[in-house]
């Protein structure tokens, strides 16, 4: 499909059905740019609380699953970018795989968005590494000449318990990489996504390169 400017979009639309004034259709647009924008945070509640801020919704009962919100933005990609999106995940999980196969010491997989299909140009690629300490991953990249920084990453693990795993940051050509760290143990037991509160979704480099032979 052809990547079409918003513009011509709704020029497409308004010529089968005239019902709603063009700029009805840029004032919802600004709304999910707005949500959009928080989605990036890999936030959904967040993202949840600043649109119905906007629209003036206190009820919580009115508000979308982190699920629904997810499969939203996945739809708003696809309306919005087309090929261009397409183009910049299939970017980013090229560098997954490079990634994946410079860390194997490490059992790396892929996990967010961009093993998810919903990363953009501005997204990071994440990966879990396993390790005997977190020590042990800054030793490899330093060896290596890799200027990483340490920091880390609040994840769930049940219910309401949250933990702070140590995660390096750097760029490799331009693309932001995260790396979160974990003992060994943590490999069969993936924290809880922020999406459906299930297990994360966690995939080797023979996933990530499947996904990208697959056509779609």
């Amino acid at each position: 499909m052809q990547d079409l400017e918003f513009n011509e979009i709704i020029d497409l639309i308004h010529k089968d059905d005239s019902r709603f004034d063009k700029r009805a259709y840029h004032f919802v647009r600004a709304g999910l740019d707005f949500t959009v924008k928080e989605l990036k945070k890999r936030d959904p509640e967040r993202a949840k609380r600043k649109a119905a801020e906007q629209l003036g919704v206190s009820d919580a009962r009115h508000l979308p699953s982190n699920l629904e919100v997810e499969d939203a933005l996945a739809a708003y990609q696809q309306l919005f970018r087309g090929e261009r999106q397409a183009g910049e995940l299939r970017r980013l999980r090229v560098a997954a795989v490079e990634a994946i196969r410079f860390l194997s010491d490490f059992a790396p997989r892929l996990v967010g968005p961009v093993l998810e299909g919903t990363a953009d140009a501005f997204s990071e690629v994440n990966l879990h590494l396993f390790a005997d300490s977190v020590e042990e991953v800054g030793h490899f990249l330093r060896e290596r000449g890799i200027p990483a920084a340490l920091g880390d990453r609040r994840l769930r693990v049940a219910g309401e318990v949250y933990v702070n795993q140590p995660e390096y940051r750097f760029l490799a050509g331009g693309v932001p990489v995260a790396l979160t760290v974990f003992d060994h143990g943590a490999l069969r037991q993936a924290p809880l996504s922020p999406v459906d509160g299930r297990p994360m979704r966690r995939a080797s480099l023979a996933e990530v390169e499947r996904l990208l032979a697959s056509p779609g």
